[in-house]
């Protein structure tokens, strides 16, 4: 069958190395193993020098054009540079740590330059160091079962057959479910969703909330749902929707439950629809991709009242982990949806939310995830679960949108 499990890391894989002993030793080794994979891209991005800033020492990352290859050297001369702690440099080279965590935790620090040219950066730093291809233009494609050019515009409905629904996932990352729920259950939900706004309140640890023009504060995202739902708990554990997890061999765990998202018009503060991202965009995409991610339509979505959008193939490709890049040339489909129609995408297929116009809509967020394999790594996840939370609470007063990482829901 097919696999969607691409990890290759467990926690018996994270070490404590050390700033010096990574950029004076391992890292020249690894640009000698794995800089073809790793150079193309890195051309393609057009990236220039780049310093990265420790207590212990200074390194600058740049294209030896002369050689072909990429140097290494000591001190802070780059076009750009970051600052590190130690520990960020560990966790930056064990993949559990990414320039959005920072972003994200507000410890992003940068003398000069972007965050674009950190980002073009990590792509290569990740390439040489988990021996993987940076991604270049054309290197993606999406092919049907018989070789000729895969439709990513196709939906799939019960009566179609698991191999193609399970041959399209594994292609694009993604997929769209049409008539998978009942019109009946979806107004069963919404129904759950009226009653339940009265047990939320703002910071309770179980929502999010954000502001639209008219200064109205709205409950956005209501988690732990299916406390408040019996058609939500039944649906989850219902074989229409268990079946989604066996499409591949990946023996995927199934949800306890999910969280119900309401998307007013024109908000103003805080979080609401989240701008191009990957699930894994925080880090630890080595020890846990792919999950999938499952919204169920619970009123229908449109151009009007806004609907997930997906860049089919960026499950395969290493990119950066937000932000979209035309130079990809990797095309976005938006995801239109009638009521009770699924989506499905990878936990590493970027993806986005468009903001309603003139219609409010509602989605349901759970999901699958892969099978532990006897490590927990449970202080990375909380930390990034942390990150996540606290990311909100920060910019529950701030402008809307913002990039905030990794979100359940989208």
């Amino acid at each position: 069958m097919r696999s969607l499990d691409v990890r290759t890391r467990t926690a018996a894989d994270t070490r404590d190395v050390t700033p010096d002993a990574f950029f004076d030793d391992e890292l020249p080794a690894l640009v000698d193993a794995h800089a073809h994979l790793a150079l193309p891209g890195a051309h393609e991005l057009g990236v220039t020098s780049f310093a990265i800033v420790t207590p212990s020492g200074a390194w600058t990352l740049a294209l030896d054009e002369a050689h072909d290859t990429i140097r290494v050297t000591r001190g802070d001369t780059g076009d750009a540079a970051t600052e590190l702690d130690h520990d960020e440099v560990a966790r930056l080279v064990d993949d559990r740590l990414t320039p959005m965590t920072l972003v994200a935790s507000a410890r992003v620090r940068m003398r000069r330059g972007s965050l674009e040219q950190f980002l073009d950066w990590w792509v290569v730093l990740r390439s040489l160091i988990d021996g993987r291809p940076a991604h270049t233009r054309g290197s993606v494609e999406l092919r049907d079962r018989d070789g000729s050019p895969l439709d990513v515009t196709r939906s799939f409905t019960p009566e179609d057959d698991d191999d193609a629904i399970a041959h399209f996932l594994t292609e694009t990352g993604f997929l769209h479910l049409e008539g998978w729920f009942g019109l009946d259950e979806m107004e069963a939900i919404s129904r759950d969703m009226d009653a339940a706004f009265a047990h939320y309140a703002p910071d309770d640890g179980r929502s999010w909330w954000a502001e639209t023009a008219d200064g109205t504060a709205r409950a956005v995202r209501l988690q732990r749902f299916e406390e408040h739902s019996p058609t939500f708990a039944a649906l989850i554990r219902d074989d229409r929707f268990l079946r989604i997890g066996r499409l591949t061999g990946d023996a995927y765990v199934p949800p306890a439950g999910g969280e119900a998202l309401e998307k007013p018009i024109g908000v103003v503060k805080g979080i609401s629809d989240l701008p191009w991202h990957k699930d894994c965009s925080l880090g630890m995409h080595s020890y846990n991709c792919c999950g999938l991610t499952v919204g169920v339509s619970v009123t229908g979505a449109d151009e009007q009242s806004g609907a997930l959008a997906v860049v089919p193939g960026s499950h395969r490709a290493l990119v950066q982990p937000s932000f979209y890049r035309s130079l990809w040339g990797l095309p976005p489909r938006d995801l239109p949806t009638r009521t009770g129609d699924l989506t499905v995408h990878c936990s590493c297929t970027m993806h986005m939310s468009h903001p309603p116009v003139t219609k409010e809509r509602r989605v349901l967020y759970t999901g699958f995830s892969l099978a532990p394999r006897g490590d927990s790594l449970a202080e990375d996840r909380a930390a990034a679960s942390a990150v996540r939370e606290n990311a909100y609470k920060k910019v529950s007063q701030a402008p809307s949108p913002v990039a905030a990482g990794r979100s359940p829901g989208t």
